[in-house]
């Protein structure tokens, strides 16, 4: 039974979006940026939201793991009710479950690469060592533990990226959620950074979601959407033929 069509959650879905719609407010106009999404992200799959400027693709994914609300509709992520949380709880939810890859990386300046890598198993409570110890291994992978011990202001826009993407994996989240994790990366960085994705986020019981414009990775998706003004276009493994 496709349960995206009728209004219920399959039960084993990481995340569940029903009516999603998003208003902003532009002076004394209401633009409406997404319109009756529904949709389940599935575990154990790479999925990939696609689509122009201005499509709708990242209000959608920051609806679905609680940065931003939507104007109507719901979001379960793993069965939990996401917009039925307090703040409190929510982020506590957010900092359990959810691994975040920002466009803009959101390093901190002030400490280090391997403690800016570390900084959810510190929010966890693990001792500081321990988390930067256990980070320096994913810096590894990513071939930038050589820069553990530099300030963010040190690094290239690439070697950045890839602090702000080891940060993301780091706690091993349920779900990871990225914004463009490819686009300051050149072909050979951004494969590797593809498939340590696939090895740490992609399992039966986790999920990734990743908002892209980068050609050079569809091939890597297991299912890829189309966003055409805040509206599904086309739901599959592969793209379009008119994309």
């Amino acid at each position: 039974m496709d349960t995206t069509k009728i209004g219920g959650c399959a039960p084993e879905a990481a995340i569940c979006a029903r009516g999603i719609s998003r208003d902003f407010e532009a002076g004394q106009t209401t633009i409406r940026v997404l319109h009756d999404i529904n949709t389940d992200i599935r575990p154990g799959e790479m999925t990939y939201v696609v689509g122009e400027s201005g499509s709708g693709k990242t209000t959608l994914i920051s609806i679905m793991c609680g940065i931003l609300w939507p104007t109507e509709g719901e979001v379960k992520v793993f069965g939990t009710d996401i917009y039925k949380l307090s703040d409190t709880e929510l982020v506590k939810f957010r900092l359990n479950n959810i691994g975040f890859i920002f466009q803009q990386y959101n390093l901190i300046p002030s400490i280090d690469v391997a403690s800016n890598a570390a900084v959810p198993l510190i929010a966890q409570g693990m001792p500081r060592e321990e988390a930067r110890e256990r980070a320096k291994v994913l810096l590894d992978k990513l071939n930038i533990g050589n820069q553990a011990d530099k300030l963010p202001r040190q690094l290239s826009g690439g070697q950045q990226q890839r602090v702000a993407i080891a940060r993301a994996l780091v706690h091993e989240p349920r779900l990871v959620v990225c914004d463009e994790p490819t686009a300051a990366l050149d072909a050979s960085s951004g494969r590797r950074v593809m498939d340590l994705l696939r090895e740490v986020a992609v399992a039966p019981d986790r999920a990734c979601i990743i908002v892209t414009h980068d050609n050079r990775i569809f091939d890597l998706a297991d299912r890829i959407i189309v966003l055409e003004d805040g509206r599904i276009t086309h739901d599959g493994k592969e793209m379009p033929d008119d994309h």
